[in-house]
């Protein structure tokens, strides 16, 4: 850099010489000049107004100055124990100084105020004498001495500050005078506490912050530039000096980003005196000169590494030659302090790299805690020898405060450098309970670091088991987004840093020997050195013999500044950007350096480089670098010795890891990795250095051992947050692995891992690569631990549950039902075991495991309804149920007698129990093995209502189906047990040809609505068909023969009847006489004529008979009664369904024990209200399932406003989209028509409706593009048994649609407060205020809670109807997909809010919020891999696997991952929400709502006259 220019150090030589000889005392003896000092310093500094008030000066002419000042110049060089003439010294001369200020003293000479600077250039040569180290003196006058030294440099600091007087030839002289002192104070080898020792920080700093001030009034000459490089090369084994390079590094790199990369790049926070070292008025264009020539100017820095070059100065041969047992040079004791002066040296550039990458908001504080995911937690270095001179605080800082962000000055004890992708985690220097820097000015030792378990700063992770950090995870805090390109980074410092990372390294050792070759072939000389006309030697062989150097300066204890150099380049790479390029050939040295780096030791250690590169390399394989992959090998092999091991040996110098930090960057390291081989299977991985293809690997040779490893962590992870991203790893394997057999194999399982000609033996490994060994392997290992170590855990427990939730969905082909079993079984006793805790254990959490351990057992049992035909399971299943249901288990025990259930007290763990239990209970009975039913997965209801079981009945015209208040007079309504409502209607429907007692059933209940018919039929059907008569039977021939009858006496009782002895009873029955005599004759009488009466019009009757014409004498047909169509059938159904028995209820049942009155078994609803078909309208709009929506984006490169990027879903855009994203689109849900949809649309005034399509609207489908799926007509939809999902991508006409009131179910934000319902005003006028219960993601408001639950356990009632405010919103789940991975930094969340109402916002008393979104950005990489980034609120429950923030997952997964993740997401906000209803509960509090309403008290005849009337 200054090769053609001259140095000045024969100058520097020069004046040191010359102040020695300059006084003409010098010329007597010692004893003579030392009196003329003393009475003529003692007379001139008692002017100085030090004692007594100043007096002008009596020296008036130069030639009097002159001579005083070679008394003075003497006098500095006395022996110290002359302490208080030196001082007088020193004390004259910074008075004189005071000559260059705006306002000298009054007692500076007249000549010297004439020519200051002249003078002041023989002041400050002669100076030089004071810093002379004198031989032999006590450590107390050392002190002394030092003490004067500062009080000069103070002058000379505070001089150089506010004289505006000085020229240029003046602060050459002052730089020189500073080289010089500097030069004769730190060459020679450091002794502990001389005047070198002492004063080597303060020389270092006001040498550099004057030379600072130089570069502003007086910029130093290039020749005094190399003179500075050429002097600090002398210095090196100083540990002040790098220390004090940072500091001045670092601020100058502090101004350097200001102003180039504006305001708005994150600024570099150092040290409020460090801040000062800057001079104010110093340019931008001189602090970008100053910069570069500070950073080269102790040259480079893995000299450090060479005793040999740091110890080649004449002061060290010096050294070398006087020991008494003769030495080399390099083993001087001093230089054991090199590998920390090296580590120190490394930190400082990579705090620059850091500021550069925009990290420096934390970078550069003292880094001991752990942060959101993979921070380079607690690197923070203490020297392994001789601590108590490695750390050095810069003056005036106290390292305990946390204000003072860690000056580079204390860098030893501090850590520097956070991560590239891996995240920063924040803090001050000092913070309790993790490191302590040194404290005071500059001579305190910093204790050594205990290993930091604290975490500082926001956001937390602490590594216990049971919490997860507030951020996202797996990321670390983001890097700048106008940092520079890595090109630009690596042009600066590529050279130190990829020097440093070989160093040990073969390739270094390989160079060692070639330079070892060179040189033993000269002979061994004496070598002239150029500077200073000093002698070296050279020894050649000591250059690669080991033995020579001591023990504590072997290679390998350099190994901490080798992994900061690593770190730091992986920092680099990892900043790439999306299409950014970097040059091949620094790809080429940095995974040279990285294979170096990488290589695993005999022992199978976790050394520092490597723990280095993994805490920095979280991103590596997330960044389209090319030919990463070549790595692969070398990666995995470090991830088998650091992530299945329980206790990882951490082979450690200066650095201390915190082992969950590096496990989580490894975790992240390895879900970056996972998909690979199955992505490019028999591909094969080169060898960098060998050239053979003897070591190379295919990919899919891989798959095994990344299993293992994932398998392994599993089986060791105590951390929450590392445990949840292994598991969405896991899940994600089994899930590729599956999908890859399924589409790519095409039923060929067997995928041959030996294709490219390996050994047999490679490819089966563990034989665990095919799907279904997989699928075993984890629902074994997830069911063990979640059992045995993770139920105490909410997040883990969670996530555990939703993995094996996702593991029942999975179609293998060979499921193996015991396995299947198994799992049940295993998930069965951990509801049992949370159950039984002891009730201080009942939390809100231990509540949430248990409902969703009930969710995950509904998933199984859907996926595999085989499983309830083994006895043992659906003993198990039901046990289980019962327990969540009443709080116990009917058989304790095999061997218990059974307690039936109405002798049984309810007591759940708690209400969400209860509801999650009897919605399993609920699913097994009616959906296991039946969903989806005919109506497909859209609807679990039938999709008939009134209205449409009226059009299929005869009896109403078609024309007057028009109203369903119409349709439902037709119907009797009644519920039952509270809960259920029961529309009955007696006519038969059209389509039945044969009359039958028919009663048509609608099933209103708290799982949805249920359509039946019945008849009363006396024969099956089966038989129904033959008729017994035919239509005209035909008549029987007549036979007129006349049979003879004998006449014969008609006896009205046999024979004997009157020899039978009369009893009294016989005389019960009065005769005629008596009756006469009882009445009289007259009654009698008009008896007697009526019967005459009658019989004489009988007789009449009869004869009038015989002669008409249908008299049976005219041979008349006989015809069969006409069939009847009218049969009175609900009463037999409700008689026959044992609903109207009217006897009283058990006394011995806990609820009437209680005094609850028996309750009535059937209720009789008015349907005459006209509000009752609206309410009705409103039950059956709540769903029984629950619904949610994803919003899906695509943002192109560069775009940040919501406009551009809903514009990008136009349809003339659509050909310009990446071609993988519509087809993710497709594998996300089924594509539905929404006017013929009958489940969730993603907008609540059209979603759960019977819809007919009229040829209108079908015309207009068909003009509708293929892409389009904003809701307006088409939507994505997906649904299993318990949810439904929509996936809607929204164009401008969301926000048309959202702002329209004209629809039913949008009202406009102004009425969100007072609309009382979104569907029928009418209840506005209620009297009293309602008591509404939150209805999270409901539809609707009128939630008149009843005071009483259906059968509460009565020591919950209180909590369940306490009223609260509808107070949290639905969760808003965005899908983003990203051209370009940056622009998830800016994405408009809160302008696109506007585009994804679904109409129940009006519900909730605060609108959705964008720091309440969960976003899910996927870039597509180059690969064709896809890029995952998590972005949600902070909580505790946010982050839901599978997917987790960093992975990478192949396109065949991508949709079924998301879709389950969204899932997930809602389904823990739902957990996590205490107002939160399940819908089944919100339908039958809807139905007690109804009951309330509308219900008529009847007593039992009443209601059985009402049984009898008709509906219409």
């Amino acid at each position: 850099m200054y090769s053609e220019w001259a140095s000045l150090s024969a100058q520097i030589s020069a004046n040191s010489c010359g102040a020695q000889c300059f006084s003409v005392l010098n010329k007597f003896p010692a004893s003579a000049g030392r009196e003329v000092v003393v009475s003529v310093v003692k007379q001139l500094g008692t002017n100085l107004g030090i004692t007594q008030n100043a007096e002008p000066s009596h020296l008036v002419k130069d030639e009097e100055v002159k001579w005083c000042m070679d008394v003075i110049c003497f006098g500095l060089s006395l022996p110290l124990q002359e302490h208080e003439t030196i001082k007088d010294c020193v004390n004259v001369y910074c008075e004189w100084l005071t000559a260059l200020h705006p306002q000298p003293r009054i007692s500076v000479p007249k000549p010297i105020c004439e020519d200051a600077n002249l003078y002041a250039r023989q002041i400050i040569n002669h100076f030089h004498n004071l810093f002379v180290p004198r031989q032999g003196e006590s450590a107390d006058t050392i002190k002394r001495q030092a003490v004067l030294c500062h009080r000069v440099l103070r002058t000379l600091q505070q001089t150089a500050q506010i004289s505006q007087l000085m020229d240029r030839q003046t602060w050459d002289t002052l730089l020189l005078f500073l080289l010089a002192i500097n030069e004769i104070l730190l060459a020679p080898p450091t002794v502990k506490d001389d005047v070198g020792d002492q004063l080597c920080e303060r020389v270092l700093s006001v040498l550099f912050e004057v030379w600072l001030l130089a570069c502003v009034r007086s910029f130093p000459s290039p020749s005094m530039w190399k003179t500075l490089q050429e002097s600090c090369a002398m210095w090196r084994h100083r540990v002040a000096l790098v220390d004090q390079w940072n500091r001045v590094n670092l601020a100058l790199t502090a101004r350097l980003l200001e102003f180039s990369y504006g305001p708005a790049f994150p600024q570099l926070k150092n040290a409020d005196e460090d801040g000062q070292l800057i001079p104010v008025g110093m340019s931008n264009d001189c602090v970008a000169q100053t910069w570069y020539r500070f950073l080269r100017m102790i040259g480079n820095p893995t000299a450090l590494c060479s005793p040999h070059i740091i110890s080649k100065s004449s002061h060290f041969v010096q050294w070398a030659l006087t020991h008494e047992k003769g030495a080399e040079t390099h083993q001087h004791p001093c230089l054991q302090q090199l590998p920390q002066i090296f580590l120190n040296a490394m930190k400082g550039i990579s705090s620059q790299v850091d500021a550069f990458l925009g990290l420096s908001k934390t970078s550069l504080i003292g880094l001991t805690g752990g942060s959101g995911g993979g921070a380079r937690n607690a690197i923070s270095g203490s020297s392994s020898t001789n601590a108590s001179s490695t750390t050095t605080a810069a003056s005036g800082t106290s390292g305990a405060s946390s204000s003072a962000t860690a000056s580079a000055s204390s860098l030893s004890t501090v850590t520097i450098g956070g991560s590239g992708g891996a995240g920063i985690s924040a803090g001050g220097p000092g913070i309790p309970g993790s490191t302590a820097t040194g404290a005071g000015g500059g001579s305190a030792p910093a204790p050594a670091p205990t290993t930091p378990t604290s975490t500082s700063g926001p956001p937390s992770a602490s590594s216990s088991i049971n919490s997860l950090p507030l951020t996202s995870m797996g990321a670390g805090v983001e890097l700048a987004v106008a940092r520079p390109k890595c090109n630009s980074i690596l042009h600066v410092f590529h050279e130190w840093l990829f020097e440093a990372a070989h160093i040990g390294g073969d390739t270094w050792r390989q160079n060692r020997k070639k330079q070892a070759c060179e040189a033993s072939k000269r002979p061994s000389s004496m070598i002239m050195e150029h500077r200073k006309g000093s002698i070296s030697l050279s020894q050649p062989n000591s250059l690669n013999d080991p033995q020579s150097l001591p023990p504590t300066l072997t290679i390998d204890k350099y190994e901490s500044g080798r992994a900061e150099a690593i770190g730091t380049l992986c920092k680099i790479f990892c900043a790439k950007k999306t299409g950014e390029e970097i040059l091949p050939v620094y790809l080429a040295r940095f995974y040279m350096a990285l294979q170096q780096c990488l290589k695993i030791t005999e022992s199978r250690e976790c050394d520092e480089t490597l723990a280095s590169i993994l805490l920095h390399s979280s991103d590596l394989f997330r960044l389209d670098l090319d030919g990463i992959n070549v790595l692969l090998p070398g990666f995995i092999a470090a991830l088998e010795i650091v992530l299945p091991d329980k206790d990882l040996k951490l082979k450690t110098q200066s650095m201390v890891f915190n082992r969950t930090e590096l496990r989580r960057s490894a975790i992240n390291i390895l879900l970056s990795i996972m998909v690979l081989p199955l992505h490019y299977q028999t591909l094969p991985i080169r060898d960098l250095t060998s050239e053979t293809s003897e070591k190379m690997f295919t990919f899919i040779q891989l798959k095994s051992r990344l299993m293992n490893i994932l398998m392994n962590a599993l089986q060791v992870e105590t951390d929450a947050q590392n445990t949840h991203m292994l598991l969405g790893g896991l899940l994600l394997c089994v899930q590729d692995a599956v999908t890859f057999e399924e589409t790519e194999l095409g039923g060929n399982a067997s995928l041959s891992h030996n294709s490219s000609g390996v050994q047999h033996h490679e490819a089966n490994l563990l034989s665990s690569d095919n799907a279904h060994a997989l699928f075993v392997r984890a629902t074994y290992l997830v069911c063990h631990r979640l059992i045995s170590s993770w139920k105490t855990d909410l997040n883990v427990s969670l996530a555990a549950l939703e993995l094996l939730s996702g593991l029942a969905r999975l179609h293998i082909r060979e499921t193996d039902a015991l396995e299947c079993k198994r799992a049940v079984k295993w998930i069965c006793d951990y509801i049992c075991y949370q159950c039984s805790r002891p009730p201080p254990a009942h939390s809100k959490d231990l509540h949430s495991t248990i409902v969703a351990a009930f969710q995950c057992t509904a998933a199984w049992l859907m996926q595999h309804p085989y499983l309830l035909q083994d006895k043992d399971c659906l003993q198990t299943v039901l046990e289980v149920v019962e327990l969540g249901i009443s709080g116990t288990k009917s058989q304790s025990k095999g061997t218990d007698i059974p307690k039936f259930k109405d002798e049984k007290e309810l007591k759940p763990a708690s209400m969400r129990v209860r509801d999650a239990a009897e919605n399993l209970l609920t699913i097994i009975l009616e959906q296991v093995g039946y969903f989806p039913s005919e109506c497909g997965p859209e609807s679990i209801s039938s999709l008939l209502d009134e209205l449409a079981l009226m059009k299929h009945c005869n009896s109403m015209v078609p024309a007057a189906a028009a109203s369903s208040e119409q349709a439902i007079a037709k119907f009797k309504y009644f519920v039952t047990e509270n809960s259920t409502i029961l529309a009955l209607l007696e006519e038969p429907l059209g389509n039945d040809q044969d009359p039958q007692p028919t009663v048509t059933l609608l099933i209103r209940g708290p799982f949805g609505r249920h359509a039946w018919t019945m008849q009363l039929r006396h024969l099956p059907r089966s038989k129904s068909g033959i008729k017994y008569h035919a239509i005209n039977p035909g008549r029987p021939i007549p036979m007129n023969d006349v049979t003879q009858r004998p006449d014969c006496e008609q006896k009205n009782f046999p024979d004997g009847v009157d020899k039978v002895q009369p009893c009294v009873a016989d005389y019960s029955i009065p005769t005629i006489e008596q009756m006469r005599e009882q009445y009289g004759t007259a009654s009698i009488r008009e008896l007697e004529a009526m019967l005459e009466n009658q019989s004489i019009h009988e007789k009449l009757a009869w004869a009038e008979a015989d002669t008409s014409a249908d008299s049976l004498s005219h041979a008349q047909e006989c015809v069969p009664p006409s069939v009847c169509h009218e049969f009175h059938a609900a009463r037999l159904f409700l008689s026959h369904f044992g609903f109207l028995g009217f006897e009283t209820r058990n006394p011995h049942n806990p609820n009437e024990a209680l005094g609850q009155p028996p309750q009535r078994p059937l209720i009789v609803l008015d349907t005459k209200s006209t509000a009752f078909a609206a309410d009705l309208d409103r039950l059956d709009k709540l769903s029984a399932r629950t619904h949610d929506t994803v919003y899906v984006f695509y943002v192109k490169s560069g775009q940040t406003s919501a406009q551009q990027i809903i514009a990008n879903m136009a349809e003339e855009q659509a050909a310009s989209h990446d071609p993988h994203f519509a087809s993710m689109l497709q594998t996300l849900g089924w594509p539905v028509q929404v006017a013929d949809h009958s489940g969730w649309t993603g907008f609540a005034h059209n979603s759960w409706s019977l819809k007919g399509t009229p040829e209108q609207e079908q015309q207009q489908q068909q003009q509708q593009p293929a892409t389009n799926y904003n809701g307006s007509q088409r939507v994505l939809y997906w649904a299993d048994v318990s949810s439904e999902i929509a996936f809607v991508v929204p164009t401008t006409w969301n926000l048309r649609y959202n702002s329209d009131t004209s629809d039913g179910g949008s009202i406009s934000s102004t009425d969100q407060i007072t609309a009382g319902n979104v569907w029928a005003r009418s209840d506005a006028g209620e009297s009293g205020p309602t008591k509404s219960k939150s209805r999270n993601l409901s539809l609707e408001l009128d939630t008149n809670r009843m005071t009483k639950e259906p059968v509460p356990p009565t020591r919950r009632k209180g909590n369940v109807t306490k009223p609260t405010l509808l107070a949290q919103a639905p969760a808003k789940i965005f899908l983003v997909w990203l051209e370009s991975y940056e622009d998830y930094l800016n994405f408009p969340l809160e302008d696109v809010l506007a585009y994804t109402r679904t109409g129940e916002e009006l519900h909730t008393l605060q609108l959705p919020r964008a720091n309440d979104c969960h976003v899910i950005f996927v870039h597509s990489l180059l690969s064709g891999l896809l890029r995952v980034k998590l972005q949600g609120p902070p909580g505790r429950m946010s982050f839901a696997t599978p997917l987790v923030d960093g992975m990478v997952l192949s396109r065949r997964v991508v949709g079924n991952l998301v879709r389950q993740t969204a899932l997930n997401i809602s389904r823990r906000r739902r957990l996590d929400n205490d107002n939160y209803q399940p819908p089944h509960v919100r339908r039958r509090l809807k139905v007690q709502d109804i009951v309330q309403k509308y219900k008529m008290d009847l007593s039992e005849a009443e209601l059985l006259a009402h049984l009898f009337q008709r509906a219409i």
